[in-house]
């Protein structure tokens, strides 16, 4: 093999022996030089159970990448669990860790000037964080997701994270007894991978799939069965396959292969969160995308997939029924994939598909033909009102009717919030408002997963409305709406809200509305202040005073 033109500068003149002697300590041979140097960012951690079944999968791909005739060279990324970190002052750094890895990823590749880079990831950030240090260092790259988890069983049946968050809310309007709480807690998570529905790592990685970055099936595959491995390794082949063709992130992450992946993320039922991430992949590609192209693209998909978190299935059955390939292969023959788009294996996506059946299997009840939707339009909506002039996200599925107007109940944190839903103070058509919690003012945006499901766990789920400028977990589903811009913090309408203000939330007129006068509004703001950061030092004081507004990714290099 040629010397790859990254890996050149260890190998020529003089004076790079002091570079090359570092190599040797590491067990390199004369030879090893002229193959390409291919980093292996492994998020291995025993910190969650999303990322503690990842060391096998980055042996394979060192097993792999040696094989193929490259020289692997791993590198740690770190992880948070958002699931363990719910709730918690510690949920606040998981969107920093999001810019974290992708520093990390960016930082090793170019410091030390990688030919490629295979991302190993499992947890929620992982993807987000290592797909834009993919597209920042811009090297031949591929991700190798780390699987999802099998489903927890009792009682009959199937369990998941979320399951235990709902069960919060059942115990305390007493319709679950104590014997069945704890047995959901004990039994919910079986084992290594990431949470089972299509939550946040399963969209991200399905949308990964579709955009051409990992490989066909590989998204829905769970951690503890062997194909996984398997695919690993073949990863880290075709990867070193494109460092030869020198087929790097940006010639395959485009603003057409971007609505490639929105269009699965609609058809999945995926996670809210996908917005903010795809905003901030999209800003790394330097690709113009808005969150009104989401918008955009929401009323030109069908919802195909019944899946949870307003479903019944989990990711273990999608890939069962055919996986994101038979999803691509509906949307592709309805004209609604661009099936020109290049994926890492050198083949289009048209070509990808090419031998899949046109219609799903009728044996199986998980992925709907296109003449069938679950819905005929996608789930992620984006209002826009006086309440959140720049959007806000709603997740539309699983509803009677997105529709109502009710008095704001007001909250400036979580916990007052959770404090009053467990105190049953939050009634059928209240409108809860917990703000403060967005990109600079929590800092972090942390998710509200506890709140919406002790809502849901009480029967309050369709009734009850939840406004933040906070996040939503993936398995997160109800009258939500979040990622209102600007934020509170920022000055945005959500911090003029009073208590007993009557609030509508209208997916159909996709309307976010504060119901107050523009006079009385604008003497509220005069008199408003902003609060005192919470945090002065320290990577949170760093990124409340970097982010953007969550409309723009909540990116902390923006203009």
């Amino acid at each position: 093999m040629a010397i790859n033109r990254r890996s050149r500068h260890i190998t020529e003149g003089i004076e790079r022996a002091p570079n090359r002697s570092m190599y040797y300590a590491l067990g390199y041979e004369e030879g090893d030089f002229k193959k390409p140097m291919i980093g292996v960012a492994n998020g291995h951690s025993t910190i969650t159970p999303c990322n503690s079944g990842l060391q096998k999968l980055a042996d394979a791909a060192v097993a792999g990448i040696e094989e193929a005739g490259g020289n692997a060279q791993i590198f740690g990324t770190p992880t948070i669990s958002d699931g363990m970190a719910m709730g918690t002052e510690g949920m606040k750094y998981s969107l920093v860790s999001r810019e974290v890895i992708a520093d990390c990823i960016e930082t090793c590749v170019s410091g030390q000037w990688m030919d490629g880079v295979l991302v190993v990831g499992g947890c929620d950030k992982n993807m987000p964080g290592g797909m834009m240090g993919i597209l920042r260092a811009n090297v031949p790259a591929i991700y190798v997701y780390g699987g999802t988890i099998l489903p927890g069983r009792y009682q009959g049946q199937d369990l998941n994270i979320v399951s235990v968050f709902e069960a919060v809310g059942q115990f305390t309007a007493g319709t679950m007894n104590e014997k069945d709480f704890a047995e959901i807690e004990r039994r919910a998570i079986p084992g290594s991978g990431s949470c089972g529905g299509m939550y946040t790592a399963n969209t991200m990685s399905s949308a990964f799939e579709a955009l051409g970055m990992s490989l066909p099936y590989s998204s829905t595959m769970a951690n503890v069965h062997d194909e996984i491995v398997a695919a690993a390794k073949n990863a880290a082949r075709i990867l070193v396959e494109a460092v030869k063709k020198d087929l790097k992130p940006r010639d395959i992450v485009t603003r057409r292969s971007i609505e490639n992946a929105v269009a699965v993320i609609m058809a999945t039922g995926g996670s809210t969160n996908a917005v903010l991430h795809f905003l901030a992949i999209a800003h790394a590609a330097e690709v113009e995308w808005t969150i009104d192209d989401f918008e955009r693209m929401r009323q030109g998909v069908p919802v195909l997939c019944d899946l949870k978190p307003s479903g019944k299935h989990l990711a273990v059955d999608l890939h069962r029924a055919g996986g994101i390939p038979q999803v691509m292969k509906v949307l592709l023959d309805a004209g609604l994939l661009h099936g020109d788009c290049m994926t890492i294996t050198g083949k289009t996506i048209a070509e990808t598909l090419a031998e899949l059946p046109a219609a799903p299997r009728a044996d199986q009840d998980v992925i709907r033909p296109i003449a069938r939707p679950m819905y005929p339009h996608g789930h992620l909506a984006i209002l826009k009102g006086n309440l959140s002039p720049e959007g806000a996200v709603a997740k539309i599925t699983g509803l009677k009717s997105p529709v109502m107007t009710g008095p704001a109940r007001v909250f400036d944190d979580e916990p007052s919030a959770m404090a009053a839903i467990m105190e049953r103070r939050i009634v059928a058509g209240d409108v809860m408002v917990l703000r403060y919690l967005g990109p600079k003012g929590a800092p972090g945006m942390p998710e509200m997963l506890a709140p919406t499901s002790a809502l849901i766990g009480q029967g309050l789920g369709e009734s009850v409305g939840l406004v933040t400028d906070g996040r939503f977990s993936g398995g997160t589903w109800g009258m939500v709406v979040g990622h209102v811009a600007p934020e509170a913090y920022a000055g945005g309408t959500i911090a003029l809200v009073r208590e007993g203000d009557r609030i509508t939330i209208d997916a159909h007129r996709l309307l976010l509305q504060l119901e107050v006068a523009d006079s009385e509004l604008a003497s509220r703001r005069a008199a408003w202040r902003p609060p005192a950061p919470r945090y002065t030092r320290g990577v949170l004081a760093k990124f409340a005073k970097n982010a953007s507004s969550a409309s723009r990714g909540a990116v902390l290099d923006a203009d």
